[in-house]
């Protein structure tokens, strides 16, 4: 399937990822470790330049054979790397695509996620003839939440007890999700 590997918003340059942004992502993590902990899996321990670089090189492999879409956002004006985002758990039969994201503590309240996020939608409903899109969070996520109750994703309920966080508690699991035929 051909599509577009990046596309605009107002504010943001969002695309698939490339051979060199390790180096761009790796600074973003370093900077928001602390706030990324408590959400992220990968975020345990902070990696390697090499370590980031090798995961972008993986990403940029799983895009190009449609297995997993990762998306980097770079702020339009100033080129600076803000965060990352993109489409997994893909089910290309059924067009269903999980829409996840994190932001550098630095632009986190600006409105970029909400932004990230709306255009990604878009992007997958336009371009990908997306008839299901979810986003997953945690239920004590409350920001991770908002972006999706701002964008008029659906609450379709509440997994409990569904998997274990991050420190190996069990969590719960909030489904929100856009769906062909109701919500666009």
């Amino acid at each position: 399937m051909d599509f577009v590997e990046e596309f605009e918003t107002d504010r943001l340059m969002i695309r698939s990822p490339r051979w060199g942004d390790g180096a761009a992502i790796n600074m973003a993590i370093r900077e928001s470790i602390a706030e990324l902990r408590p959400w992220m899996p990968w975020a345990k321990q902070q990696p390697t330049i090499d370590e980031s670089e090798e995961n972008v090189r993986v990403a940029r492999l799983k895009f190009l054979e449609r297995s997993d879409l990762r998306l980097h956002i770079f702020h339009k004006e100033t080129g600076e790397f803000i965060g990352g985002s993109g489409l997994h758990r893909i089910n290309w039969e059924a067009k269903r695509f999980e829409i996840g994201y994190w932001i550098r503590t630095s632009q986190s309240g600006k409105g970029f996620m909400t932004e990230a996020v709306e255009g990604i939608t878009n992007f997958a409903i336009d371009s990908l003839f997306a008839n299901r899109i979810e986003i997953r969070c945690d239920s004590t996520n409350t920001r991770s939440a908002r972006v999706a109750e701002r964008l008029g994703f659906t609450l379709e309920g509440i997994l409990r007890n569904e998997t274990c966080d991050v420190s190996g508690s069990l969590r719960n699991t909030m489904i929100f999700a856009k769906v062909r035929g109701y919500e666009f």
